[in-house]
């Protein structure tokens, strides 16, 4: 019952106690690159607007997100989970039928990709 009481810790709540807490510390590093939570945040909110006006994603709909290893991909993550959007990940490598059957099994009405996907 005392569990059933309180909203369930996510993710996205954990990052942004972080950037309230700690904007200016360092939460990705990639190659020489550094992006401080307060940078997440930031970028995470331009995509969440753009996603929203281009594509009029709404709470409750599945993005399926065929992107490589990059902070790109964090943003878009952190994007969806601010609109309330499902995020099927797809692993970037995948060709084929069996980017077929994850796509049909994901249930997605958007496919998010890079140019070179």
């Amino acid at each position: 019952r005392r569990l059933n009481r309180r909203r369930p810790v996510t993710l996205l709540d954990v990052f942004q106690e972080h950037v309230r807490r700690r904007p200016r510390w360092p939460s990705i590093l990639f190659q020489d690159e550094v992006y401080t939570y307060e940078d997440a945040d930031r970028r995470s909110n331009q995509v969440a607007r753009l996603l929203a006006r281009r594509l009029g994603l709404e709470p409750g709909r599945t993005v399926a997100v065929f992107l490589p290893n990059h902070p790109t991909y964090v943003w878009t993550w952190l994007a969806l989970a601010k609109l309330g959007c499902p995020m099927a990940c797809l692993n970037c490598n995948v060709r084929g039928r069996a980017l077929q059957h994850a796509l049909a099994a994901a249930g997605a009405t958007v496919v998010l990709s890079s140019p070179g996907e």
